[in-house]
């Protein structure tokens, strides 16, 4: 999908200094910006804040964007990009938090203890059953219906990379809902 005219003039404007063609230029993507960030996180504050901080990002490195390419790809590719490096911060978090737990002792019963890992492990093999990179090609091409070629250009990747991450997101996806979740496979 390339870019349209409408686009394209808007861009030059905000090039020239006419900053406030930025606004008309990002409207019609901000509702699927917002989704697609909120599909990447499954948090709705962070996806606010990734969609916000991938529209300023936007506006900082227009002069650099390639008018060739589709702006809503473009987009798209900043806010995966935004989403990646939150990932990466909070899983650095995550494994310092966790490391500090791992010393702190216990005071909970040793069977509520063992309830609550049981508990929590459940429910990060549903939250982690695809990679990062599964996830993002999941969404981009499964719920936001780019082709592999724009999901491809979307992550700075292969098609080929795209295809072995959407196949293996979705058997992934298959086997953790036969697995944990039989129920929803009986209207089958």
């Amino acid at each position: 999908m390339r870019m349209n005219e409408t686009e394209k003039e808007l861009v030059e404007m905000v090039l020239s200094g006419r900053t406030e063609a930025f606004e008309p230029l990002v409207t019609p993507y901000r509702q699927p910006l917002l989704a697609l960030a909120t599909r990447l996180t499954r948090n709705r504050e962070e996806a606010l804040e990734i969609a916000q901080e991938a529209l300023l990002r936007a506006f900082r490195s227009l002069a650099r964007y390639d008018v060739s390419r589709s702006f809503r790809n473009w987009l798209f590719q900043i806010a995966v990009n935004e989403a990646r490096d939150r990932f990466r911060k909070r899983t650095r978090e995550r494994t310092a938090l966790e490391s500090a737990a791992r010393d702190e002792p216990s005071r909970d019963s040793p069977e509520a203890g063992r309830d609550r890992r049981e508990t929590r492990s459940g429910i990060l093999q549903c939250l982690a059953v695809l990679s990062p990179r599964e996830r993002e090609v999941f969404v981009l091409r499964d719920l936001e219906e780019l082709d592999i070629k724009e999901t491809a250009r979307a992550l700075g990747c292969s098609t080929i990379s795209v295809r072995v991450n959407l196949s293996a997101a979705r058997r992934k996806l298959r086997e953790t809902i036969r697995t944990n979740f039989p129920h929803l496979e009986e209207g089958r």
